[in-house]
């Protein structure tokens, strides 16, 4: 047993000699030696950790009328306003529209709004428009709208407008972002699955009814984007597929999620970014995994909130993680005492302006894209 040891001993001494004295090179049959194969090793392990850089994205805001008195696009100085918070053009400028406005007898239906779309456009960015199956009412509680129930929608009772609505779409001829009925799953708004008489087997009908018509027009500059809120509690949603309209109706997936805080408006616990939207995005990713994703709606208040430090998170989390956004907008709006604009905290801004300097946001250079549906940008 002696004798045996030393002869492995001594195996060992020359193959320690001949390592030495190879270095890295093949041996003479082409084949890695030792050391080849600890680098290699090596260098897949240091690959592995390394984070991928994020892709390209969109960015833009909802801006409110707290710069010039009336709101983008249709006054465009707000832009401008905010592009100087920002420190950078917008590729993304979003607001939205009603169906009618009811607070007249008879209603007044919106037309398709050409000239804001432009505006939008002429400065080089892509109009997002949210465009709600709703009326402006004189009443407090805007949910409670019999006349404008999903069945409304399905029935057919408003197909002359939706047709002509298309069709001053597809006359306009450019691309946009057409954010239809919106945050679905909740109660807030008439279109809502939990509130005016509706019932969530109705909306993907009432989707596809939509989009059917604007098909049938030949509107297909109209890349549309399917947008619930998140569900924090994991709860909230159920079985959220019922109600996505299926991959051949939809475009872009979206999600919309505010941190509301403490303040006078629907106080809330403080959330972060992630607490807000990781688990939604898995579910939704899961949902739609071939699907771009857009936050069509997000903010943070201060109410009990270090509102720079939040939007910095947030920046990190984009960074890290949530390959599939592929587009961020800012809801800049003073809304209800909310404190949601980023001008409203210095911390804020300076993040912010910090965080989207990075070459992932683009600016607006946009003005001539003519891709349907829109796609990510490269």
């Amino acid at each position: 047993m002696r004798v045996a040891g030393v002869a492995v001993a001594s195996a060992i001494l020359l193959t320690a000699f001949v390592l030495l004295f190879t270095g890295s090179e093949a041996t003479a049959g082409g084949e890695p030696t030792a050391r080849d194969s600890a680098a290699g090793a090596r260098e897949s392990a240091r690959r592995a950790v390394r984070p991928r850089p994020p892709k390209p994205a969109y960015w833009g805001a909802w801006i409110g009328d707290q710069f010039t008195g009336q709101a983008p696009p249709t006054d465009m100085r707000g832009v401008a306003a905010f592009q100087q918070v920002a420190g950078k053009p917008l590729s993304l400028i979003e607001w939205s529209l009603p169906f009618a406005d009811c607070t007249v007898n008879p209603c007044n239906f919106f037309p398709f709004p050409a000239q804001d779309m432009t505006n939008v456009r002429t400065y080089g960015a892509i109009p997002v428009i949210s465009w709600g199956s709703s009326s402006l009412i004189p009443q407090a509680n805007k949910t409670i709208q019999p006349d404008f129930q999903l069945s409304d929608i399905i029935s057919g009772r408003y197909d002359n407008f939706i047709r002509s609505w298309a069709t001053a779409a597809r006359n306009w001829g450019q691309p946009f972002f057409l954010r239809f009925n919106w945050e679905m799953d909740g109660n807030w708004f008439a279109w809502g699955v939990k509130g005016n008489g509706n019932s969530p087997g109705e909306f993907v009908p009432a989707w596809r009814h939509v989009r059917q018509i604007f098909r049938d027009v030949g509107a297909t500059n109209a890349t549309w984007i399917w947008c619930p809120y998140v569900d924090v509690s994991g709860r909230r949603w159920g079985n959220i597929a019922r109600l996505y309209p299926g991959n051949d109706w939809v475009d872009w997936t979206c999600l919309d999620g505010y941190n509301w805080g403490r303040g006078p408006t629907n106080p809330h616990t403080p959330r972060s970014f992630n607490r807000l939207f990781a688990d939604s995005y898995r579910r939704i990713t899961r949902l739609a995994p071939r699907k771009p994703m857009i936050l069509a709606e997000l903010a943070t208040s201060d109410f009990s909130i270090n509102k720079g430090l939040w939007i910095s998170n947030m920046f990190t989390a984009l960074r890290k993680g949530y390959r599939k956004v592929r587009g961020l907008i800012y809801f800049n709006v003073n809304d209800r005492g909310t404190h949601w604009p980023i001008e409203t905290s210095v911390g804020g801004r300076a993040s912010f302006r910090r965080g989207i300097s990075h070459r992932r946001w683009r600016p607006n250079r946009y003005g001539g894209i003519t891709a349907r549906p829109i796609l990510p940008p490269r």
